[in-house]
């Protein structure tokens, strides 16, 4: 083969790998990606949220739906400490609300090891929407604790037993 004709075939099938690559959103793994138990909770998560489709990431432990990405699962990071941010149960998953804008909701799992973190698009995805959908995954690792309303919070600090 002479050696244009053997690089306009190279070319051509790196033109065709990176097209193939194109759809695999990259995505930092999340410091524990790696534990065991993120593997059953990425078993069980839902190939659709409402018209979003699962797609390919480039990370352990996370997935997305949608092209472009209506939400975004990362299994492996650090538990939250307890805060005063909004928290909200979904089908037994305490979620912990940590930032919001017109463009990205973050929401944290409370309570679990490891914690697993849901980055939603509200432009094109309801965070409603996605937090029942991949709570009964999120809902296979054990609960250590869930969150407490003012109420159960005595003055000192600590949590009221009743």
């Amino acid at each position: 083969m002479r050696l244009p004709t053997l690089l306009t075939a190279v070319s051509g099938l790196c033109a065709v790998a990176l097209s193939g690559c194109a759809r695999t959103l990259i995505v930092q793994p999340a410091p524990s990606a790696a534990a065991p138990d993120c593997a059953t909770v990425m078993l069980r998560l839902p190939d659709r949220i409402d018209d979003l489709a699962q797609r390919k990431t480039s990370a352990q432990a996370t997935t997305a739906w949608g092209d472009p990405a209506g939400a975004v699962l990362r299994c492996g990071m650090e538990p939250p400490a307890p805060t005063t941010k909004p928290c909200v149960s979904v089908s037994g998953v305490d979620w912990i609300s940590l930032e919001q804008s017109e463009e990205s909701w973050k929401f944290v799992s409370f309570g679990r090891d490891p914690a697993v973190e849901v980055l939603v698009d509200p432009r094109k995805a309801s965070g409603a929407n996605v937090l029942n959908a991949v709570s009964p995954a999120v809902a296979a690792l054990h609960q250590q604790d869930k969150c407490q309303s003012a109420e159960d919070i005595g003055e000192d600090g600590t949590p009221v037993r009743g």
